[in-house]
């Protein structure tokens, strides 16, 4: 199996390149706000591990998903699967990610998406591969196991040395990447990751605040029917694939341009946040009220929240039984 896929610069992908370089040139000059970014980013990166397991029939929603603390104490699958990409999505805007696309790269973020869900993991197929439809019908049969990592080591070398555009090499490093179908389970999931990789590469990434799998995941129909070519010219994919980025970037501008400065309790994690604007919206509150609010989180979590919301002044607390109350800082 040769790779070789090519697609053809036409009137659209010009188009959407411009789009894509004016978001970039946006995002860049606009003033640095570090902890609402962070934030932002978090919740960036959380929908993006949501829609990319979405993507695989996945049926969590946002809601949840929550896992503010970076641990996860479940044997539910769903959110293992969610968990997983979340972990790996962090590691690659973690100051240890590598900054060049490498075999071992890949296999990490393999090894990391698929940790308590299959085995093995971490490694390339071994065996025949097939994908079907949903009506478990055969659609494509991927090269040998023979041949993938010779058909790795050839796509990184290109990718590498590739003088496209980095949302281009994205593009086209997707789609080879599913065609080679380099693991039993989760090539997708790795292929957006990698995806992403590459676009953080090239500083398209949209300081991590872009979602890429969330337009995927809504027009999950015409991604699949556009991986599905089986011809050599892959112009369609790659104008889908551009057309994805451009409105994701668009949308990730049109959230941030009329924030011109960040408060204090944009630091805060999301959960913390909002207990915080609970409390201020009642004025005063019990732990019982707020406990009502966040039926699905542990008490021992609320109070630890609670308590990191004191240590940080955001919050007092009045009494200190079973019938205390928490008001805000500035609350007399």
């Amino acid at each position: 199996m040769e790779l070789n896929y090519r697609y053809q610069k036409n009137g659209r992908i010009e188009g959407f390149l411009r789009r894509i370089e004016i978001a970039k040139g946006i995002i860049e000059f606009l003033p640095e706000l570090p902890n609402l970014e962070k934030n932002l980013r978090r919740k960036s990166l959380l929908k993006s591990s949501l829609f990319s397991a979405r993507i695989e029939g996945n049926r969590l929603n946002y809601e949840g998903i929550r896992f503010e603390d970076g641990r996860l104490k479940t044997t539910n699958v769903e959110k293992i699967e969610v968990f997983n990409i979340f972990k790996a999505l962090s590691w690659i805007y973690s100051l240890n990610s590598p900054k060049r696309l490498t075999e071992s790269l890949i296999l990490k973020l393999h090894k990391m998406v698929m940790k308590n869900l299959f085995s093995p993991m971490g490694a390339f197929r071994k065996e025949s591969s097939a994908i079907f439809n949903q009506a478990g019908v055969a659609i494509y049969l991927p090269p040998s196991p023979l041949i993938v990592p010779s058909l790795m080591k050839k796509l990184i070398e290109e990718v590498n040395y590739s003088k496209e555009s980095f949302p281009v090499k994205a593009a086209i490093f997707h789609f080879s990447f599913e065609k080679i179908h380099p693991f039993l389970d989760g090539n997708g999931r790795v292929g957006r990751l990698l995806a992403t990789f590459i676009l953080k590469q090239g500083r398209f990434d949209f300081r991590g605040l872009l979602s890429l799998d969330e337009y995927l995941e809504k027009n999950r129909e015409s991604y699949y029917q556009f991986l599905a070519i089986s011809k050599k010219n892959i112009t369609p994919f790659v104008e889908f694939f551009l057309e994805a980025i451009a409105e994701q970037a668009e949308k990730t501008i049109a959230s941030l341009k009329d924030i011109d400065q960040e408060r204090e309790e944009d630091s805060l994690l999301p959960r913390r946040r909002e207990i915080l604007e609970i409390i201020k919206d009642h004025q005063i509150v019990s732990f019982d009220f707020i406990s009502r609010r966040f039926s699905k989180i542990a008490p021992s979590t609320l109070h630890y929240d609670l308590s990191k919301l004191m240590r940080e002044g955001f919050i007092k607390k009045l009494g200190s039984t079973r019938g205390a109350r928490y008001l805000a800082r500035d609350s007399t």
